[in-house]
């Protein structure tokens, strides 16, 4: 396959060629993309679509499924650079389909990339609902349809943003353990602690919240181990959960308007599990709707979490608080497959750079100094290079930040020059003469571990790490791992 193909700025096959010329002329490139017809869904070729409002002039897009029934969407600038860069999104969104809108509103929302030169590549997943290897082969199947349409790319990157870093960072390790077809991996205010680990501050509050609220819950209400996030066929939604939080903290109330109980729950919830205000809706739906999903569509209502052993202070009364706070242990099967689905080895062999907010309220920085330690166990660290932002946002940084960290991470890969932080924040400012969005980056930044953030369970609850002929086995085994 001629891996300069893309100096024509055209894709590979005639019929796209034919494809990118129509747009063109048509000037179809403003504006929404549309869905494909039902009556395509068994058709995996790109259809030429509209592309998002603010993509460079020039672009053209097009969206398809896949064989799977993911959704995707993909974009070529004018001026096609020869790279690609195949995101993998966030969440988990929670659903049983596809959503067609994802990946298109990805494409809107990362424009920068293309910007740059890159075209784009993305995937909303099969279905909804926690499965990182799910996610990280429907992110690799994007990568190979946009092979197939548009030819071999000179240099291929994968990112990952929130959850989808811990699906890019699996893409890695899965697909490219030992090089190719990835040729680096940007990975921004990334989840890289792994599930069987990363989600134990939603553990805690899940616990710490019902015993100060009762409400979730109620007492009246038919009873579930917390572990379950809820119980399986509750109709408990969004908006009620919200009233349930109100409710007993005031939380969404001027600190004048809640009454004396609910700014005393709201400051022993908040100082227990610290957890910023502005996101404890957002953590505790988490703990509520993907727990449940979690434990009861992917672990066949088994529990991977646990609480036992673990003590809980900076309450008014802490003495109280662990007498009263519900307990539990995991299912070590349980705690196995999530970990077989999710967590890291560090098996890593292309260049690996990270982008993390010090202040994200949502994946806490310290995920950085998880991701660290796993990359340096597996003698792999050489690989990584870790910055940091004083930015106090977890969906979206600076756009010169984002456009810096890819064009590192691209002369990483094609010099084999490793940039530092300091070499990275000193890039920022050229870019941001472009965007305008400011530059932040702390070169001189290190988190603490991750374990100083979020209380380790005694003795642990990770699976341990698998070699490569472990996980091959294991992946045969039917049952294991979270369900595609």
């Amino acid at each position: 396959m001629n891996r300069y193909r893309h100096a024509l700025r055209l894709p590979r096959s005639p019929r796209s060629r034919r494809r990118v010329a129509g747009l063109l002329l048509a000037g179809t490139l403003a504006g929404v993309l549309v869905p494909a017809p039902a009556a395509q869904a068994r058709d995996t070729s790109p259809r030429p679509a509209a592309c998002p409002e603010g993509l460079p002039d020039g672009a053209a897009c097009w969206t398809g499924t896949d064989a799977n029934g993911a959704h995707y969407a993909i974009a070529v600038p004018a001026r096609w650079n020869g790279g690609l860069v195949v995101h993998a999104h966030g969440g988990p969104d929670l659903g049983d389909a596809s959503d067609p809108r994802r990946s298109v509103e990805d494409l809107g929302r990362w424009r920068m990339m293309v910007d740059q030169g890159y075209a784009w590549a993305g995937s909303s997943y099969r279905r909804g609902g926690y499965g990182t290897r799910m996610a990280a082969a429907d992110t690799e199947n994007v990568r190979r349809l946009f092979v197939e349409e548009f030819g071999e790319p000179r240099r291929t990157y994968v990112h990952g943003q929130s959850w989808g870093g811990n699906v890019a960072a699996k893409v890695v390790e899965t697909y490219a353990p030992e090089g190719g077809p990835y040729d680096g991996a940007l990975l921004t205010n990334g989840v890289l602690a792994g599930a069987s680990r990363g989600y134990d501050h939603r553990v805690d509050l899940r616990v710490v919240y019902q015993y100060y609220c009762a409400n979730l819950p109620r007492p009246e209400e038919k009873q579930y181990p917390l572990w379950q996030g809820l119980r399986r066929g509750s109709t408990l939604t969004t908006a009620g959960l919200r009233a349930r939080l109100q409710e007993c903290t005031g939380y969404a109330s001027p600190p004048g308007e809640r009454t004396a109980l609910q700014q005393r729950n709201l400051d022993d919830i908040l100082n227990v599990t610290g957890i910023p205000e502005r996101t404890l809706e957002s953590h505790l739906r988490f703990s509520v709707f993907t727990f449940r999903d979690i434990v009861h569509e992917r672990l066949g209502g088994r529990n991977p979490f646990s609480n036992r052993g673990v003590r809980y202070t900076g309450s008014h009364d802490d003495k109280a608080l662990n007498a009263g706070v519900e307990r539990f242990a995991a299912d070590p099967a349980a705690v196995r497959d999530l970990s077989y689905d999710s967590d890291l080895t560090g098996r890593v062999a292309i260049p690996v750079l990270t982008l993390h907010a010090k202040d994200d309220p949502t994946a806490f920085v310290e995920h950085e100094a998880a991701y660290r330690d796993t990359l340096r166990g597996a003698h792999r660290d050489r690989w990584l290079v870790q910055t940091f932002t004083g930015e106090h946002e977890h969906s979206a940084l600076s756009d010169a930040e984002y456009a810096t960290s890819l064009a590192a991470l691209d002369r990483w890969a094609r010099t084999g020059r490793r940039p530092t932080p300091r070499s990275v924040a000193a890039a920022c400012p050229a870019f941001d003469r472009v965007y305008a969005t400011g530059c932040f980056h702390d070169p001189g930044y290190r988190p603490a571990s991750y374990a100083s953030r979020v209380r380790p369970r005694p003795g642990g609850t990770s699976w341990p790490a698998m070699t490569a002929a472990q996980e091959k086995a294991w992946s045969r085994v039917p049952g294991v791992g979270i369900a595609p």
